[in-house]
């Protein structure tokens, strides 16, 4: 199965530009944790990624006010990212290997066409394929965070 059997085509996407506010009411509107931040709305040239808790650790957590930052304060690069022809087998190595739970998809030249989510594997892969995926990315995440804390 390839990646693109698997994305959600399309994703909202933001600027470096665009307020905190305006990646937040994306994340609302489009339902998703994780907004692929790019060059600009007209080539989709993805340079880095914006998710809710970049915003949360990254503003609120050091007591700065989000409403006075711009995405590019707390957006995420480099960023991982997917093509729409690798194996699906790829992205849940990408997303263990890099503790990620969405991954962008960037076509040949270079501009964001879709996003896996651990809920499009759940909703779209087979049922094992999913539940392992899910365990080795959070326990992943679990062991970097005990290392952290």
């Amino acid at each position: 199965m390839q990646v693109q059997e698997i994305m959600t085509p399309e994703p909202a996407c933001c600027t470096p530009n665009s307020s905190l506010e305006q990646a937040a009411r994306l994340m609302i509107d489009h339902d998703c944790g994780e907004i692929p931040v790019v060059e600009d709305l007209r080539n989709y040239r993805p340079v880095g990624v914006i998710t809710d808790r970049d915003i949360t650790c990254r503003s609120i957590g050091k007591g700065l006010n989000p409403l006075e930052m711009q995405v590019q304060d707390c957006m995420t690069t480099p960023m991982v990212f997917l093509r729409p022809d690798d194996d699906v087998r790829d992205c849940y190595r990408l997303m263990e290997e890099n503790q990620v739970r969405r991954l962008p998809v960037v076509d040949a030249a270079g501009s964001c066409i879709g996003i896996v989510a651990l809920a499009d594997i759940a909703i779209k892969a087979s049922r094992a394929d999913s539940g392992e995926v899910l365990k080795d990315v959070s326990v992943a995440t679990a062991a970097a965070s005990s290392v952290v804390g």
